[in-house]
């Protein structure tokens, strides 16, 4: 007699593959690779940032995802970016209102870019770092108020 088949398992097996359905994704944002002018005004704004309490500096997607304890306030382009001008990203849950009225007004700033709570910053020249680091020291204030991500 020849071995049992073991009687924890079917006879007929199904696919879970194809009994669940995937949602359709909004389609993710094209990476670019960035600029060394780009590199270096991240550089400096990164060292900047993480003189401030609880900031940690995270690789993410070619980009430098910058934290607030567990939640993230911005990221800074590394070696890929979004877009050939290569913005940083600031995340605010969600935008206040004062927030969002500021951007309305800073032909720089881009909402919902790459997604829902976020803001981008594009950098023209070296006259915009300081503008830059206010931006992303509001963003850094509000991730310290409300509950982690």
């Amino acid at each position: 007699m020849g071995p049992q088949p073991c009687p924890c398992r079917n006879s007929v097996r199904t696919r879970k593959s194809t009994a669940i359905r995937k949602k359709s994704a909004a389609p993710r944002p094209k990476l670019s690779p960035v600029s060394e002018e780009s590199r270096r005004w991240s550089a400096l704004l990164e060292s900047e940032l993480l003189s401030c309490p609880g900031v940690i500096a995270k690789r993410m997607f070619g980009l430098r995802a910058l934290y607030r304890g567990k939640r993230i306030f911005a990221a800074l382009p590394n070696s890929r970016g979004f877009g050939p001008d290569a913005p940083i990203l600031l995340k605010f849950d969600p935008v206040p209102p004062s927030v969002m009225k500021r951007a309305e007004s800073d032909t720089r700033i881009r909402a919902n870019s790459p997604g829902k709570g976020w803001l981008s910053f594009t950098l023209t020249s070296d006259t915009d770092l300081h503008d830059a680091l206010e931006w992303l020291n509001l963003a850094y204030e509000s991730a310290k108020q409300g509950k982690s991500n």
